[in-house]
């Protein structure tokens, strides 16, 4: 064998085991989480409507999941109050419940009147033009970093092309 026609089979087998090792991982990968999808969360329209007083304030937003595996939202943490909780409204009864379904090729949709986000014991009153940082938590996904714009105590989200409001 040439030295010429070494070189070759060597750059030829380096090649194919960096191939072979980039597949295997990959597999690996797919195979240890199941479906190998991954939940991908967006958020958009997050705010919150200016609090009365520092006693509480709600916060809404748009979850939505852009791949082919179901997460739950399961807490939320702000610097703005110890105490944030997670309510849906059933016959016109606000609620606290431990999490709320984020749908596979769907959305989850906090908004007023429905399911939203609580804070309890404000530390202090946001005003109109300020950002609120929450961070989300989720069953399966990693947290999701948001920042809520305080609005006016009357605003309405704009509405979505399938007549729900944000």
């Amino acid at each position: 064998m040439t030295a010429r026609t070494t070189r070759t089979l060597a750059v030829a087998l380096s090649l194919t085991a960096a191939l072979a090792i980039s597949g295997c991982s990959s597999d690996t990968k797919d195979s240890a989480s199941g479906s190998g999808d991954q939940p991908k969360l967006t958020v958009s329209g997050g705010y919150m409507p200016e609090p009365v007083n520092d006693k509480m304030a709600g916060a809404f937003m748009v979850i939505k999941n852009d791949s082919k595996t179901a997460d739950k939202l399961t807490g939320v943490t702000s610097p703005l109050s110890d105490d944030l909780q997670v309510h849906e409204t059933k016959d016109q009864k606000m609620q606290q419940v431990q999490s709320l379904d984020v749908p596979a090729k769907g959305e989850l949709q906090l908004a007023r009147g429905g399911t939203h986000v609580m804070f309890m014991g404000l530390k202090n009153t946001p005003k109109v033009g300020d950002k609120v940082t929450v961070e989300l938590r989720f069953e399966k996904s990693g947290p999701v970093k948001v920042e809520l714009d305080v609005k006016e105590r009357t605003y309405k989200a704009p509405t979505s092309t399938d007549g729900t409001s944000h």
